[in-house]
């Protein structure tokens, strides 16, 4: 790397009159290097303290560049290994949305199977008639159809948990779901506790809101209480979201004992859980609101389950947040098209999307053996029903950099970054969605990351 900063006695010297704002104009002047081309994405900064003594600076001030260098979102840090140039922040929302042209995907995370287009078009077959579509395609509202709330109670309904009718709100899907849930608890200006390591799209959604996340740090039971307590005492919090079955990225479940220990502090700290259940189609845990039925907004969709370009979001809102709720999805233009909802009723209610379910647990749990053996070795952390996994990386390898060998290998991965809360705290990992490869795909692409994991960081930059 370029070593782009010199000592010399007259930066000692400047060092001793330095204002309080000198810092931000030694951020302003990496920026500027960063900005020509000098500092490119994957080089390396010094450590604080080399860094402060070849400025002439207390290493308190050179913490304080790099703190204003991340919040810029200029750099980031990576456990254990340093601080690092970022390449286009962006990016990291941008890598989920929208699939890119790699031979084999890794990142966007939609299960779909062969046979599911056949049991798809028999369930909506007829909803094409003219009399269909005309009742289908008028206005809708945040409430739907009477049969489209109580299909979607029914299918939603399982071991200690039998949401009402009269509980359910529909968005065009899930993302307008969450955002339609912040938007109802948390004021502008507010804070939300999340997970440490995320869904990447919280993020964007609360920064067009004006809400800030606090991260949640958390084990292999997922967020701790203890810390839920903590970032209420430090940041007053108005609501959390959470995920505690099969957590993205990490693939955590929440056990028994967690979850009552949970829903002890939300009621202790008068805070409302938004739960994300979108994976918890994979598997039968007990979800957080069978404890606090009156304490959580629980998020679901029917993207995973069916197909991504059948988009229908679901809402439970308990009785006294309905109505907030009902406001959130009509003034943010979030609601459900009356044809999305009659095709997800349909699908609901005739035992389509419970059958679809069943065969995708069967094929999620395929996927991860396969995984688990040819990834032996490697240090995983995975739910065996899910359908992603997060590899910790060895230390030879850096996260971002990892993700750039396999892109050039035709294989597109999730660097930790994108599931980060705050900037410079991601571990050095990646994520694997294990459902858009056929297995050939899965078994190739798998082989070449073992492949790659045995490579040197080094080597892979003098040779590629």
């Amino acid at each position: 790397m370029l070593q782009y900063i010199a000592r010399s006695k007259k930066n000692i010297a400047l060092g001793a009159i330095m204002s309080k704002f000198e810092y931000v104009k030694l951020a302003d002047a990496i920026a500027a290097d960063i900005a020509k081309g000098t500092l490119k994405p994957g080089d390396r900064l010094p450590p604080q303290r080399n860094f402060a003594y070849d400025r002439g600076i207390a290493v308190s001030t050179a913490s304080r560049v790099y703190t204003e260098l991340l919040r810029r979102g200029l750099v980031v840090g990576e456990v254990g290994r340093g601080t690092f140039i970022s390449g286009d922040i962006r990016r990291e929302v941008e890598t989920i949305a929208e699939p890119r042209d790699a031979r084999i995907d890794f990142e966007v995370n939609y299960p779909l199977l062969p046979q599911q287009w056949a049991m798809i078009a028999k369930s909506l077959a007829g909803l094409e008639r003219v009399d269909a579509l005309e009742a289908v395609l008028r206005s809708s509202t945040s409430t739907g159809t009477k049969n489209a709330r109580v299909a979607a109670a029914a299918y939603l309904a399982r071991k200690d948990f039998a949401p009402q009718a009269e509980q359910i709100l529909f968005t065009a899907n899930g993302k307008q779901s969450l955002a339609a849930a912040l938007a109802a608890l948390v004021p502008t200006g507010g804070r939300c506790g999340v997970e440490a390591l995320t869904y990447p799209y919280v993020k964007s959604i609360a920064a067009r809101l004006g809400i800030t996340l606090v991260p949640i740090p958390m084990d292999e039971f997922g967020a701790r209480p203890d810390a839920i307590q903590k970032a209420h005492r430090e940041a007053h919090l108005s609501a959390l979201y959470l995920q505690p079955i099969i957590q993205n990225p990490l693939g955590v479940t929440m056990n028994a004992t967690r979850r009552t220990d949970i829903m002890r502090v939300a009621e202790k700290l008068d805070l409302t859980i938004i739960e994300d259940t979108v994976y918890g189609f994979l598997a039968d845990d007990t979800p957080l609101a069978a404890l606090g039925p009156d304490r959580c907004i629980v998020l679901d969709s029917l993207s995973k389950k069916v197909a991504p370009g059948l988009a229908l979001g679901i809402l439970v809102a308990p009785p006294h947040l309905r109505e907030s709720v009902m406001s959130a999805v009509r003034t943010g233009g979030w609601i459900a098209s009356g044809h999305a909802l009659a095709a997800g009723q349909r699908l609901m209610a005739d035992g389509t999307v419970a059958e679809l379910t069943r065969l995708k647990r069967i094929d999620a749990a395929r996927r991860q053996q396969t995984a688990a053996r040819l990834l032996a070795g490697s240090q995983l952390s995975a739910d065996p029903r899910s359908y992603h996994l997060w590899l910790t990386l060895p230390p030879h390898w850096r996260s971002q950099t990892f993700v750039a060998a396999a892109a050039r290998r035709g294989i597109a991965l999730t660097p930790s970054s994108t599931f980060a809360v705050a900037h410079g705290h991601a571990p050095n990992a990646v994520r694997l969605a294990l459902a858009p490869p056929s297995f050939e795909q899965l078994d190739s692409g798998l082989r070449t990351i073992v492949s790659l994991l045995g490579t040197k960081e080094e080597d892979f930059d003098s040779t590629e």
